[in-house]
């Protein structure tokens, strides 16, 4: 466990002073750790994600335990860590302590007595300390505080729930292929393996417990994809039907343009401007035995990739703040700036205008967002409509005018379906 801290201690470091992503910092770090056994690999993910989940309070606690700076950062995101441990994991308290105070002698013998000391603190004064640090807004909610001004502004009363929903462990959702059954007869393979599952949405079972796709029966052979609910809904909202050309512009990792193939038999062009990402598109469509023309290259410059052929639907699935996925992504949180958003909302209106004119007369183009920030999503499509007089909003049989909110069964996205008219 001594080794599995320090890493994680590591990796958190490298996330929140380097401003590295922590699916890569881990994958690097699990790539060094080669011989370590799947359980081992598991609780340096859950070090690494739970200590950035609860960063915020973990930070608030840290602070009041120290007399004075550290000037030791990787004592400091250590110490982050065995808190985590100490308040949300089910290992020994001891242990905790004595593997982060070997852990210092490793890094800087001159101030593990300091480590100790701290760790023993907090357990004496747990309760107090957890008090004092909810009485600041990072503390209590564990984001940073533009980020609690913002949904408060936008949301209410309402956005304490988005905050709390974005702490929280995701559910295990499954998409299942139409071409290779129904839900329901997936559903009762689920069952006979012992797997219990609900159905959330058409095509969508959600696992009562999470768990590796290799014990999930025909998944290797396209039978289901893990897919969040709430994307599983822009495939079903951009109605794409047979012989329809469709241009997916955004679509690593490829999860929507399987969707649309599954859904209907049409001519897909996906596009992504990442060349690796692209090739996990190819990757997902080769396991579902589906099939679609891949093009590298910027949604917003079509100039240098398209073919000049209209299409009857566009997905536009644009880069954006990832607001709404934070609990798969706790890091997003705390490399985020309030200064991006207003930047993604440029890059999008950019999207949005240079897609337009790909489409044809009409047709339909939905807008889609993982964000739950109205900068990214009602005020661009509002500005996009006040500069396009061809172009209509839909409505949507969806709440909040097609903001989804994060919850129990999915995470926050927002959907526009824009119609091109005469």
């Amino acid at each position: 466990m001594q080794h599995i801290q320090l890493a994680a201690g590591q990796i958190v470091k490298q996330v929140l002073v380097d401003g590295r992503n922590l699916n890569q910092v881990l994958d690097e770090s699990l790539r060094r750790k080669a011989v370590w056994t799947p359980s081992q690999r598991a609780a340096l993910q859950d070090l690494s994600y739970g200590t950035l989940r609860f960063y915020g309070q973990l930070r608030a606690v840290l602070e009041l335990l120290l007399h004075k700076p550290l000037s030791d950062q990787r004592i400091y995101h250590v110490l982050l860590v065995a808190l985590y441990q100490l308040e949300y994991s089910k290992a020994a308290q001891h242990a905790v302590v004595d593997h982060a105070v070997r852990s210092a002698q490793m890094l800087n013998p001159k101030i593990s007595g300091l480590v100790n000391a701290i760790l023993r603190n907090f357990l004496r004064s747990r309760e107090t300390l957890l008090e004092q640090a909810k009485q600041r807004a990072e503390g209590k909610y564990n984001y940073p505080q533009w980020w609690i001004d913002e949904l408060q502004a936008q949301y209410g009363e309402r956005s304490a729930a988005i905050l709390d929903a974005g702490n929280g462990h995701p559910p295990l959702t499954l998409r299942v292929n139409r071409r290779r059954g129904t839900v329901d007869e997936y559903a009762a393979s689920l069952e006979r393996e012992g797997i219990a599952a609900r159905r959330i949405a058409p095509d969508a079972l959600q696992l009562d417990k999470p768990m590796g796709v290799d014990k999930l029966p025909g998944f290797f052979d396209g039978f289901a994809s893990v897919q969040d609910a709430g994307a599983q809904y822009a495939a079903l909202l951009l109605d794409a039907h047979d012989g329809m050309r469709v241009l997916d512009a955004c679509a690593a990792p490829g999860g929507k343009t399987a969707h649309i193939l599954e859904c209907a038999d049409v001519e897909m062009v996906a596009v992504d401007k990442d060349e690796q990402r692209l090739q996990r598109v190819a990757q997902n469509l080769q396991r579902l035995q589906l099939n679609a023309t891949l093009l590298t290259g910027d949604a917003a410059a079509p100039e240098s990739w398209w073919d000049g052929k209209t299409f009857q639907r566009i997905l536009a699935d644009v880069p954006c703040s990832a607001s709404g996925v934070v609990r798969r992504h706790p890091d997003i949180k705390w490399l985020r700036r309030r200064a991006d958003i207003a930047g993604f909302a440029e890059q999008q209106q950019a999207i949005l205008r240079a897609l337009w004119p790909l489409l044809a007369q009409d047709g339909q183009l939905l807008y889609a967002t993982c964000s739950v920030f109205s900068q990214e999503n009602e005020q661009v499509v509002a500005a996009f409509l006040a500069q396009q007089p061809d172009a209509r909003r839909l409505p949507l049989t969806l709440p909040d005018n097609g903001q989804l909110l994060p919850d129990d069964q999915h995470d926050g996205f927002f959907y526009a379906l824009l119609h091109k008219t005469a």
